[in-house]
């Protein structure tokens, strides 16, 4: 368990080497930039902006082009292939790529455009399409839709309401415009809500019968064409068939880009990365002839740096030591084992400065109780393969779901440990299938004992775990003080709660409540009841007279030491709080023994035997996972509640180098962390 020591890093370098050095500084991802001498005389920024936009609208058009891609071309992926991560390529094969980039991001282009075209071309069909259905009641017309009339009459061509009959049409006529008799309506089609009808009048009474018909909600056709319905139509579906065969045509244009993905991934990536050197460019001072740049590196990779940088290129490169006063970011530095406990630290919060990296000690802690709340071998076994198997089959995964799945690896070798101990195995699942479809009493008997036959046993072993991991992390705070040579602060802090505690525990364990709950009386002899009583009394003294030291107030002092000393209650409250060890365990076993009691009812039969394997599977998938779910979040709670609470503080801040953040492939490099 460590922190890597970082170090400042200053570097003065010419300005025409600024794009290599960035560059190399990028691909070697070892540096956190920080800011440096801001606002000097002399020195001014360089306004990239421009220059960011355009290359993030070139990456932006390959990741259009790849989007494209997907919806015309997709590719075949398994369901796991989220667990693939990204496609790694060696440095020379990248270069030699990136000579036809151009043409590259041309093709892109092309492939961005004939979608748009598609686009445009199915919004044409949509449009189309609507006017086809708008016209569809119109098709026993047989007249062109725009016909007006002859010389002397009118046609008035709409719709009206289509709660109006016939006679209904005529009356509104008869009343609206009584003077009007030569007017001829026919329905060319109709439904509930409309009719469509041609009216037939005078040309010069035309104005009066539409006036008349608009009182009961008449309109004209809005389509106006010179062919008839049925035409008109004809003619929009050979437009709508011949759109969409252009489109079937550009699509296929399209899938012949499908070898090209690759290639759009690496040019998009390329951009990106160049986006993110000219952010970092802007950012820093520069005179004519030079610029500045600084920032945090580990202090293992600074020789690193300095061949990399120092030696090729003519610049000035100073480190030192972070200040007193400054707080470097923070990177962990730990075994395999540990390195998959670190997400669960990064979650409640990296070490602060003073703090000391816990990663170690809790991962050990963490399986261990883990695999003690699940408890069944067969569960751990499963989970153990599966995350073994992925983590083989899919090295290039992200590191995040790397430690992740690591993680649950060693918390299912655990379980399996946990489990052949307590013998659990799917359950109690052989002894069911032996006795049900059998007709036998087969056991596996339990490597140390059965919780659910003796739960005070595991009660009592899990307080003692408990008791372990708070003395740890104690032990951990006293380390802390010993080594800022705080030696007042250890004795008060830590040796007194010492003390005390471990006063009481020997005050306890002969009493007749904690015989009650182990079941036997344990005796001591008179020297160590003795000893347990003066230690008691020296922790309970020297508590309540030095916790309040740091005032000069007698009784406020003795104040706050009575509510330090009334915290001895805190102490038996987090004790306590492991005997969720006890119920996540005892959980697990009923729960699987109740799936298989609910499989085996079907008794011994064809039938039977069906039901059981239903069960069986579903009921103990449903186990695991709710099992899973509840060690994961409880084995959480006790290392950031009752653990943490003892010794850490949290809240550093993550080492973030500059580095190449690309989305599709890795480069090949020689790594330096």
């Amino acid at each position: 368990m460590a922190i890597m020591q970082m170090q400042k890093v200053s570097i003065c370098a010419l300005k025409k080497d600024r794009k290599a050095i960035l560059e190399k500084i990028q691909s070697m991802g070892i540096m956190e930039i920080t800011p440096v001498l801001e606002d000097e005389e002399g020195l001014e920024k360089l306004n990239t902006a421009s220059s960011r936009a355009v290359f993030d609208k070139r990456a932006q058009v390959a990741d259009q082009a790849l989007d494209v891609l997907d919806l015309y071309v997709p590719e075949k992926k398994s369901m796991l292939s989220s667990l693939e991560g990204k496609d790694l390529i060696d440095r020379e094969s990248y270069e030699k790529l990136l000579e036809d980039k151009g043409k590259i991001l041309e093709k892109a282009g092309k492939l961005v455009s004939m979608n748009k075209e598609i686009a445009e071309k199915r919004s044409t069909i949509l449009k189309l399409e609507n006017q086809i259905e708008a016209i569809t009641p119109w098709l026993p017309l047989d007249i062109p839709m725009n016909f007006d009339g002859t010389s002397r009459t009118a046609v008035l061509i709409g719709t009206i309401s289509g709660a109006l009959t016939l006679e209904q049409v005529y009356a509104v006529l008869a009343e609206q415009a009584p003077e009007v008799d030569a007017v001829d309506v026919s329905v060319v089609s109709a439904d509930k809500d409309v009719a469509y009808i041609a009216a037939i009048c005078l040309k010069n009474e035309a104005q009066e019968v539409e006036n008349a018909l608009r009182t009961g909600g008449f309109a004209r056709l809005s389509v106006k064409s010179r062919d008839i319905p049925s035409v008109y139509k004809q003619k929009l579906e050979e437009k709508i068939e011949k759109l969409n065969k252009e489109i079937s045509e550009t699509e296929a244009k399209i899938a012949e880009y499908g070898a090209a993905r690759s290639e759009f991934r690496q040019v998009s990536d390329y951009f990106r990365v160049r986006a993110e050197k000219y952010e970092v460019l802007g950012t820093l001072p520069q005179s004519k002839k030079t610029f500045l740049l600084g920032g945090f590196v580990p202090a293992k990779v600074v020789p690193a740096l300095e061949k990399e940088i120092g030696e090729r290129f003519d610049c000035t490169l100073d480190v030192e030591d972070v200040k007193e006063d400054e707080e470097a970011p923070v990177l962990l530095k730990n075994n395999k084992v540990s390195q998959a406990v670190e997400g669960v630290l990064d979650s409640y919060g990296l070490p602060a400065k003073g703090d000391v990296d816990p990663t170690g000690i809790m991962s050990i802690f963490y399986i261990i109780f883990f695999g003690m709340m699940l408890s069944d071998a067969a569960y751990g076994l499963i989970i153990s393969v599966v995350c073994f198997v992925l983590l083989k089959k899919y090295p290039r995964m992200s590191r995040g779901m790397y430690k992740n799945l690591s993680l649950f690896m060693y918390c299912g070798i655990s379980t399996i440990v946990w489990g052949v101990l307590f013998g659990g195995y799917f359950g109690d699942v052989v002894t069911v299938i032996a006795r049900v479809f059998f007709e036998k009493d087969v056991v596996i008997p339990a490597l140390w004992f059965v919780p659910l036959n003796d739960p005070m046993k595991l009660l009592i072993f899990a307080m003692i775990f408990g008791l372990i991991h708070l003395f740890t992390g104690l032990g951990i705070k006293g380390y802390m003080l010993l080594r800022d040579k705080a030696y007042l602060d250890f004795f008060c802090d830590v040796v007194l709660w010492v003390f005390l505690l471990a006063g009481l525990l020997i005050m306890l364990i002969p009493s007749a409540i904690f015989a009650s709950i182990i079941g036997t009386q344990l005796v001591f002899p008179a020297a160590v009841n003795m000893l347990g009583k003066v230690l008691a009394i020296i922790g309970a003294i020297g508590i309540l007279f030095m916790s309040g030291r740091s005032s000069k107030n007698f009784a406020l002092r003795l104040g706050l030491g009575a509510y330090d000393l009334y915290n001895i209650t805190g102490w038996l409250s987090d004790v306590l709080s492991y005997s969720r060890l006890l119920a996540l365990g005892l959980a697990t076993g009923v729960i699987a023994s109740v799936v298989n009691q609910m499989g085996s009812m079907g008794g011994k039969s064809v039938f039977g035997a069906i039901l059981f394997i239903i069960v069986f599977i579903f009921g103990h998938i449903f186990s695991m996972a709710i099992n899973m779910l509840g060690a994961y979040v409880h084995t959480n709670r006790l290392q950031f509640v009752e653990f943490f609470g003892k010794f850490y503080s949290g809240g550093g801040k993550e080492f973030e180098p500059f580095h190449s953040d690309t989305k599709y492939v890795d480069i090949k490099e020689e790594t330096y962390l």
